[in-house]
């Protein structure tokens, strides 16, 4: 993600990912979610996310994990930079050895900046 990596990005995902963003839009596959993240690295280039894992479980049974932790997103709008903070949960799923999310939610706790933190999406 630092890099805007898209197809590196898509490579963690299974195909049938659903991601809920802090904005509480809804996408679901890896096109439409990966096309997302494009369109924000190009209207924003400065764009930084980062995610804090706080807790790993893993159902070795069932080859799922579970990941909860928290994110930090930061850009540059015209009238100055945004930072947004929040909890997510990631739910990982093992296929033929290899590990790929199927659904995550991003849940926004904080935001600091202009007009952007100010209205609500």
């Amino acid at each position: 993600m630092a890099r805007h990596d898209t197809v590196g990005i898509a490579r963690e995902m299974m195909p049938d990912v659903t991601v809920v963003s802090s904005t509480s839009s809804m996408g679901m596959g890896m096109s439409i979610n990966v096309s997302r993240m494009a369109a924000q690295f190009a209207r924003r280039p400065d764009t930084k996310w980062v995610r804090t894992p706080e807790r790993i479980a893993v159902f070795d049974a069932w080859g799922v994990a579970s990941e909860r932790g928290q994110w930090v997103g930061t850009w540059t709008e015209p009238d100055g930079p945004v930072v947004i903070r929040g909890s997510y949960e990631a739910q990982w799923r093992q296929i033929d050895g290899l590990w790929r999310i199927q659904g995550e939610l991003f849940v926004p706790l904080r935001c600091e900046g202009g007009a952007y933190c100010r209205a609500r999406p």
